[in-house]
Order: C-alpha cells, then structure tokens, then sequence
C-alpha cells in the first residue's frame, strides 16, 4: 500500500453487489469517490436487480451485474477484468466472492472493510484488523470508511440515487389509472423486508390505515414491496379497502424513487425502501425491534425523520424471522408520528 498514489488513479472498480437498501447507502460512498476522481472511468459491480436504478447515474461510467453466488462468477470476472481498473473499492459484498472477484479484476490496489475475511490477505488495507464490532457507526459510514482507505478526503454524507423525469412521467400515469390524483395525498407503506422480524404486521399497517382514514378520509395509500411480497401487500390492501393500491410487482424498480418521492411520508420497516426514501428526500416513519437504528436508520436529515424504537430483548437475533418483537410497536404510535409527519409538510407547503 505505501506505493498507492491516489492522484495515479485513472480507473476505479467499486463493487456494492448485496441487498437494495445496501447499495443505496453505498451511493454515499459512489458519490463522494466521483467528486474526488472527476477524471477517472468508474465502474460498479451491482447485483442484477438493482442495474436499473443507475442506467442515468452521473456518478458512475458503468455498471456490471452481478448475478449472485457463483452464477456467471467467471463471465462476470471477464467483464470486470475489461474495466482495468487501477482500484478497487469493496463497498459491500458477500464473501467468498467480492474480494476474489475485486482481486481476479486485476485491479493493483483493494480496499474493503471490515477486513477480517480469510481473504484479506489480497487487500491493500491488511492491517489493521477491524471487523464489524469495530464499526459502531452507521453502515453508510463503513462504506465511506473505505472511500477514505482510497484517498477520499473531501466526504460529500449524502446517498445520491437519480430520479429521472421518464420515471416520474411513468408513476403519475400509473397513479391516474389507479384513481390517484395529482393532488391527492399519498402515503408509503413498505410492506416486506429481508425477514420477518423487521416486518410490522399486516394487522398493524390495516389499524393504521383506519386510524389516519378517521382523520381524514381521502388519503391514499401506496403498499410497496419486492415482487415476492405482493401477496402481503395484497393483504394489507384488502383490510383497507378502498384507497390503498398494491405497488409491489407492478412498476419495474426503476420507477421505485419517483414512486416514494410521490409520497408525503413513508411507514417502513429496516429494509432498502427506508434508504430509498432517505436518498430522495421523502419524509419517513422507521419501525426499529430487532435491528438497530444507529446503524441501520436514516442516515442524515433526521429532522425529516421519526424513528420508532421498541428494542427486542438481548439476545435476538436481527435475521429473526419472529415478528413478535415489532408487534409490540402499536399503530396508535405510529399513527401519531405520520400525523406529525403530514402536519410538518403542509406547514413547510405553507410556508413555501
């Protein structure tokens, strides 16, 4: 490492090929690498799902899919191999693939973090050794941790994810077809997340609906979710009854910015819509039990944002797929904090 000459970089390999909300809180990362490289050609190895959200990234030159495992494992290494990148920057992936995928780039120099892997040995950053109990701050920050490694010394701590005018356009036209007006106020329920644990119930969000319909009858509700959740989303849509539209499988993912930047506030869950809505600057109420906010809530801007914490008892694991622990957040809380939450707007609207 002590020959890595940060103003010698021309090309850049960044590689977040994990879970959605993942890869946005890497666009902190991503952007703060662009701003100190203006120069270099920079690629990024993004899990496949995910590509679409940035075909329109200025930030990023290319980007690489990555199928996940050792599906296309050496195909992708050939693709990543063409990028010839001088760097490569492990913003988060799984192991046993994202350091031999970095190394097998070519790339002279990785850095990645924590670095405690049995792979560790390729980085440029061996030592010291620092695994995730090390970390103590939030995700988004470990990912900057690692621009840092690189020379990022100028840290823009804001998650950048475009939300581009065809996308926009292709959301309002939906909305019409389901009923939804452009000056109807939308409200955002994010209904799955990556188990169950950190999924409020389906009976809560339906409470919830009903508590805020009594305040006032003509708010709309969006339900979103990855394609495997819409039948969840479906349940939730049918307690409310009229007003509520499923979003899950029915809009491709690049619409999913527009689509939350629509809503007046989001209810969710710790999963990668929360990041989404964080990123383009939508108001949220976040669910917290067995996962923790510190290090997984919003990122910034928390004036814009409630967080609702029930901690689970020590102990529980944050992959639980028991739900017990987020039933105990009651929907009168919840519906307390988006009614302060709606309230912040119309004023800020006023205001404006």
């Amino acid at each position: 490492m002590a020959d890595y000459r940060p103003d010698n970089v021309q090309r850049i390999l960044l590689i977040s090929s994990t879970a959605l909300g993942d890869t946005v809180l890497s666009t902190a990362a991503m952007g703060a690498v662009r701003q100190r490289f203006p120069a270099a050609r920079i690629a990024a190895l993004i899990y496949r799902d995910y590509v679409p959200l940035f075909d329109q990234a200025d930030f990023l030159d290319e980007v690489i899919p990555y199928y996940g495992g050792w599906q296309r494992f050496f195909s992708t290494i050939a693709a990543l191999r063409r990028t010839q990148p001088d760097v490569a920057l492990v913003l988060h992936g799984n192991e046993p693939q994202a350091t031999p995928l970095a190394y097998f780039s070519g790339a002279r120099f990785i850095f990645k973090l924590p670095n405690t892997s049995r792979f560790a040995f390729l980085l440029s950053n061996v030592r010291p050794r620092l695994g995730w109990v090390d970390f103590p701050q939030h995700g988004m920050h470990v990912r900057l941790a690692v621009a840092e490694l690189a020379g990022v010394n100028n840290i823009d701590v804001r998650m950048r994810l475009p939300v581009p005018t065809l996308a926009q356009e292709h959301v309002a036209h939906w909305l019409v077809q389901q009923g939804v007006a452009a000056i109807d106020t939308v409200i955002g329920f994010q209904a799955g997340a990556s188990s169950r644990g950190r999924m409020w119930p389906v009976a809560h969000f339906v409470a919830l609906a009903r508590q805020l319909l009594a305040m006032h009858p003509a708010y709309r509700f969006v339900i979103t979710g990855a394609p495997h959740e819409r039948l969840r989303c479906e349940e939730i849509a049918r307690g409310i009854g009229v007003g509520a539209i499923v979003a899950a499988d029915a809009l491709p993912i690049e619409t999913l910015p527009a689509l939350v930047q629509r809503c007046a506030v989001l209810v969710t869950g710790d999963t990668g819509t929360l990041h989404v809505a964080v990123a383009v600057g939508t108001p949220t109420v976040s669910l917290f039990a067995v996962s923790s906010p510190a290090v997984s809530g919003p990122a910034y801007d928390l004036e814009r944002h409630i967080v609702i914490h029930h901690p689970a008892p020590a102990g529980v694991r944050s992959k639980t797929d028991n739900d017990r622990w987020m039933a105990q957040i009651p929907s009168g809380e919840v519906a307390a904090a988006v009614a302060q939450q709606l309230t912040m707007r119309s004023q800020k609207v006023a205001y404006d």
